[in-house]
């Protein structure tokens, strides 16, 4: 949902997903002199409360040695910036954000211009909506986990921790099984990781039910098999579960739950979240489970394809003449793009949207970002590009190579349209104020980001969302079971991706630049203080980054 209001020049545009709130914050440049920064005051109409905002920096005359973690009210020591992000906003909420442009001097700021907006979040399961979105927490490494939890793994605190990190992840997966309710039901899941407890005892109970339940599971020569195959023992299903296996796939790499009634499909769950602890708990993940039941549909045509196991060179051709490229990429609605392919069409599809799009561009990449998506960072028509990586090169053989895929990275960093930021953690002692942060210890190879969508003017009055399996890579497309959803008009659903996408975006941002500088230097890093000379805001006018991300977010 999104709301802007406008009153003495001054305007805020919000945009409410489930568990975040933008504000995207506009003040002419003529009025901005003197301006001491922005309070944010918010009402929560569902809960009753009313209360300052606050942050992390203060003004040096007035807080010159803040306590480690400590945080501040935004009416005393205000915002400099033109954006905000509400972590902790709650689903299905209404709130109204009233931001205060402050003036006067930091040990007594004024209220000036006032500008109220009303938004409501969005549900996590609205009734009759297609598409239902839950992001887990996907950053253990934080602030806020080691304000809650300290430094303990989740196993040694208990299932409170897990609970956090899943933020309805494993819940959404949970109540989706248990609507196969008894023998008229039925459930075909393709899994590549097919390890978690709760996953496995949930359609465990669903067979017990007499559900019709159908597993396919990654069983090529590798670790992942082994652990499947374990995990499928120690749940006794076997009975229920076929391994898939073709000539020709390098991974089984889907992660689909399709809902059947009577052998109709009715709804079906995908994304990017793996089946196992570190899927569900650890590093950052999507379930996306669209209640469509023409989409569901041919995702049950997909599971019963490839429980034939047929040769990947039969099976290609198949899976892209049922799933065919989008003709027109404006027209809105949704549909699935299915892999292994031929060729690379769908990869190059893709790249295309990414750069012939305009307004905004924000990508993830989990494992390097192909050359393809490097041109649209490159030459884009979007002039604002965000992308949020696990780390600047893919898979590599040679440190050479590793070396030559990093320096292009950097060159595309130097843009002024372009903002990474790469996955990164606060390690023992390298910020003052700020806690020291630990990993879950769930994810081996893939600490930080696994989600890959893409947003393209996701403000914009027709926005795209691509969204599921598949990394934006050769492999990917060529080489494994994958399934994207192509979704092109739906603002809700764009609405929450980017709120999602800019909460983990500013994470890692801060960490990354401090993980690049020296060792000595991470050590001695201090939190800056709030500018005194009247000087913050003149950053976010011109041509600069700042100011296209200003003049975007406000809706300008």
């Amino acid at each position: 949902m999104r709301n802007r209001q406008e009153k003495d020049q001054l305007s805020v545009q919000a945009i409410a997903g489930t568990h975040v709130v933008l504000l995207g914050i506009n003040l002419p440049k003529a009025k901005c002199s003197g301006l001491l920064g922005f309070a944010i005051r918010r009402e929560d109409h569902t809960e009753g409360e009313r209360y300052w905002l606050s942050g992390y920096k203060t003004f040096a005359s007035v807080e010159p040695d803040p306590a480690p973690g400590a945080q501040y009210s935004t009416r005393r020591h205000p915002i400099q910036g033109f954006t905000w992000s509400d972590f902790s906003a709650k689903p299905g909420y209404d709130y109204t954000y009233e931001v205060v442009a402050m003036r006067g001097s930091p040990s007594a700021p004024d209220e000036a211009e006032r500008v109220s907006v009303k938004i409501s979040t969005e549900s996590e399961s609205p009734t009759g909506s297609k598409h239902h979105v839950h992001f887990n927490r996907g950053a253990a490494a934080s602030q806020e986990y080691t304000r809650r939890f300290g430094d303990k793994r989740p196993e040694e605190i208990g299932q409170s921790a897990f609970n956090w990190l899943s933020r309805g992840a494993a819940e959404s997966i949970k109540q989706l099984i248990e609507r196969a309710a008894d023998a008229g039901w039925g459930l075909r899941v393709c899994a590549y990781e097919f390890t978690d407890d709760h996953v496995l005892q949930a359609l465990k109970d669903a067979h017990k039910r007499k559900a019709d339940v159908r597993v396919l599971y990654h069983a090529r020569n590798d670790s992942t098999k082994t652990g499947n195959e374990e995990a499928i023992k120690k749940y006794a299903l076997s009975r229920i579960c076929k391994p898939r296996n073709a000539k020709g796939l390098s991974l089984s790499h889907n992660k689909v739950i399709v809902l059947t009634q009577g052998g109709k499909a009715q709804a079906v769950l995908t994304g990017s979240t793996n089946f196992s602890e570190g899927g569900i708990y650890g590093h950052s993940n999507v379930v996306h489970i669209c209640e469509d039941r023409n989409i569901a549909a041919q995702y049950l045509w997909l599971w019963n394809e490839l429980a034939k196991n047929e040769d990947r060179r039969y099976a290609a051709p198949l899976l892209a003449e049922k799933t065919p490229l989008p003709a027109d990429p404006k027209t809105p609605g949704t549909s699935p793009i299915f892999s292994p392919r031929a060729d690379l069409s769908a990869l190059e599809w893709y790249a295309r949207q990414a750069k012939d799009g305009g307004g905004a561009l924000f990508m993830t990449f989990a494992f390097g970002m192909n050359d393809l998506f490097q041109d649209a960072y490159r030459d884009g028509k979007a002039k604002l590009r965000y992308s949020l990586m696990e780390q600047m090169s893919g898979p590599t053989r040679t440190p050479a190579q590793k070396k030559a895929n990093e320096a292009k990275i950097i060159a595309l960093r130097k843009m002024v349209e372009n903002k990474f930021a790469i996955g990164s953690q606060l390690k023992d002692g390298t910020f003052e104020r700020w806690l020291d942060e630990s990993l879950s210890g769930l994810n081996v190879h893939v600490k930080y980001l696994h989600t890959k969508y893409m947003l393209v003017d996701p403000l914009g009055k027709n926005p795209l969302v691509v969204s599921g399996s598949a990394n934006f890579s050769e492999a990917s497309t060529t080489s494994n079971d994958e399934n994207m959803l192509v979704i092109r008009g739906d603002t809700r659903v764009a609405d929450i991706y980017l709120g999602e996408f800019m909460r983990l975006y500013r994470h890692y941002a801060f960490r990354d630049w401090l993980s690049s500088q020296p060792d000595n230097q991470q050590t001695e890093a201090k939190v800056s203080h709030l500018d005194e000379k009247n000087t913050w805001w003149k950053r976010y006018f011109g041509t600069s980054f700042a100011s296209r991300q200003r003049a975007y977010f406000a809706g300008k």
